[in-house]
């Protein structure tokens, strides 16, 4: 256990090279299928692993959060990872100290197996295949192919918003009125893997009155500018009335949020669209290294007014 506690701190290390570490632990036997599969979580998302510590029930908690825990004077809910997912448990021996849009929780597990430094790419989205929305992706944790252990990624938005709805599913509309505009015939692209995030994306952007092109991951959102380029230089028009902005989160499969960045600043044709970073990591260090890598903004989910202030601030900036 200290030798993952070691490694959670150089997680940050990783910021920018298209590769990230993953927490890798196991939930127990699933309940249908009889199996005991790998379960997996940014080490980003992670503040700490602990042996668990003395939970306190709650009456009338949530179902899943099984108390609260003492965390360093802080008092935090603790959520039954297992149950969530439909797996059951030998024990709930490990807690998993989380931060997420402002909000610290424990998520409790059986064990934590190590951490896997990855390749984005070696991570694919399993959108479609997952029932209940709980998986974004999956993660080969070994270079074979044909024997690599998968590791099914789960979506923390989508769990947090189900077990802790009065947290995460209040201020999910505008307060304030925003005007923004952009030319007639132009959208903005962003790219999130995750459904929640979309949904919340898209409503606060049709709430602005904001036309918009969607896309699951970064290299989906690449390929897509790249295409736009293509357009709008054929149509002989300039590129800014094609595509007035570009709203990407960090953690996505096949490709981040800070390559995406750095691959179009770095770009002669899509250098001057606009970039903002949208993510649940948020700190100091994300925003120093999102400004480094030539993003035009870093806003933390989820807040729709402080979201429709960044896009305002990107397409207007004076």
């Amino acid at each position: 256990m200290s030798q993952v506690l070691r490694e959670v701190d150089e997680r940050a290390q990783l910021a920018g090279t298209n590769k990230f570490e993953l927490l890798v632990f196991r939930l127990g036997k699933d309940q249908q299928l009889n199996s005991r599969e790998l379960f997996g979580i940014n080490v980003f998302k992670v503040r700490e692993a602990l042996v668990m510590p003395k939970i306190t029930p709650m009456p009338g908690a949530p179902e899943h959060v099984i108390g609260v825990a003492n965390i360093r004077g802080q008092i935090i809910p603790v959520i039954d990872l297992p149950t969530v997912v439909g797996c059951r448990a030998d024990g709930l021996n490990i807690l998993l100290v989380t931060e997420y849009e402002r909000s610290v929780q424990g998520f409790a597990v059986e064990e934590v197996e190590e951490i896997v430094r990855l390749e984005w790419s070696r991570v694919l989205s399993a959108e479609g295949a997952a029932v209940g929305g709980l998986i974004t992706s999956l993660a080969r944790l070994d270079e074979d192919e044909e024997t690599a252990r998968l590791a099914l990624v789960l979506d923390v938005e989508h769990i947090l918003r189900q077990v802790l709805p009065s947290r995460f599913k209040t201020g999910d509309e505008l307060v304030q009125q925003h005007i923004v505009s952009i030319p007639q015939g132009a959208v903005i692209l962003y790219a999130d893997d995750s459904g929640v995030a979309r949904n919340q994306i898209e409503k606060t952007l049709r709430s602005l009155g904001l036309p918009f092109i969607g896309t699951k991951t970064g290299k989906e959102a690449w390929d897509r500018l790249q295409q736009l380029a293509h357009d709008a230089k054929a149509a002989g028009i300039h590129l800014r009335d094609k595509v007035a902005m570009v709203l990407t989160d960090l953690e996505m499969p096949e490709m981040d949020g800070f390559t995406l960045t750095r691959r179009i600043k770095e770009h002669e044709a899509l250098r001057e669209i606009p970039v903002v970073i949208h993510s649940s990591l948020s700190g100091t260090a994300n925003e120093s290294h999102a400004h480094s890598v030539g993003a035009d903004g870093y806003v933390a989910k989820f807040l729709p007014d402080d979201l429709a202030r960044a896009v305002a601030k990107a397409i207007q900036p004076n």
